[in-house]
């Protein structure tokens, strides 16, 4: 499947978002962007499709998921 989920699709996402914070809680900003790096390519594996990781990237850079064309 190539298509990009934009519409809110996480199950919790207070919880996911807490969850996120808690992460990143007590480390230096060089280890937040690490963190970052690495959560980032741990779900680009998951996700596997480079048709809906191209559409993720242009959707960020664009400014955010709601911008991004279907």
């Amino acid at each position: 499947m190539d298509h990009l989920i934009t519409s809110p699709n996480l199950e919790a996402p207070d919880d996911f978002y807490e969850a996120l914070i808690e992460a990143h809680r007590d480390l230096s900003t060089e280890e937040s962007h690490a963190l970052n790096a690495r959560l980032v390519l741990l779900l680009a594996n998951h996700i596997g499709s480079l048709a809906v990781l191209r559409k993720a990237l242009d959707a960020a850079r664009a400014g955010g998921a709601r911008n991004a064309p279907a």
